[in-house]
């Protein structure tokens, strides 16, 4: 197998696991489920993974380097304004709702609420992916804080942290009644929630 080959292969195999386990949870997961959606084979798995969890610890670093890549070229990142920035980031998370369930719902929420407490590895690389994307928002934060809200008593670390809470809740509610019209709604709460945490008119300017 060329080293071109082999990186696709494995790529295949991560893909397949990313909607898999959104689709039926960690545990439900069978190896052999993974192997079908990819199109290869068994010992195509065991190639390039040792187990379901060395699939599972992978898998939770490829969704987060698939969610950088998208999240590093959305529309917001365009935007000046931090304030606004961050409200584009809760728009283009509530636009990007579509399609069914697994094409839009979190691996990583979906198997650290499974497997915290049974598979700490595994709990481990999604709090690590989760926190580096909140950090990216906390960031965001941090500015609009600065320029709109220097005196507020919260932190942008906390504040970052409670979006994702909701977003991650918001994916259950949407599993709970199965569709995203629920999820969508709880996002925009969470804009018409961020906007008051800042004042326009105690603009710093930049």
């Amino acid at each position: 197998m060329t080293a071109t080959a082999h990186h696709e292969s494995k790529a295949k195999i991560l893909d397949a696991a990313l909607h898999v386990i959104r689709a039926k949870g960690y545990t439900a997961t069978r190896i052999e489920d993974v192997c079908e959606a990819a199109g290869l084979t068994k010992g195509s798995f065991f190639h390039h993974f040792k187990s379901k969890e060395d699939l599972a610890l992978q898998a939770a670093d490829h969704f987060g380097a698939m969610a950088e890549r998208i999240f590093a070229t959305a529309p917001y990142q365009n935007v000046t304004d931090p304030l606004d920035r961050l409200l584009g980031y809760v728009d283009f998370r509530r636009a990007i709702l579509q399609g069914d369930l697994p094409n839009y719902t979190c691996l990583l929420g979906t198997m650290v609420q499974e497997v915290y407490d049974t598979h700490p590895a595994i709990r481990a690389a999604c709090e690590r992916n989760i926190s580096a994307h909140a950090d990216r928002v906390a960031a965001i934060v941090a500015e609009a804080k600065n320029r709109y809200a220097p005196d507020a008593p919260w932190d942008p670390e906390s504040l970052a942290l409670f979006t994702q809470a909701v977003i991650q809740g918001a994916f259950v509610l949407a599993k709970a009644k199965h569709g995203n019209a629920v999820a969508a709604e709880s996002l925009t709460h969470l804009r018409r929630y961020l906007e008051t945490q800042f004042n326009r008119n105690s603009d710093k300017g930049d």
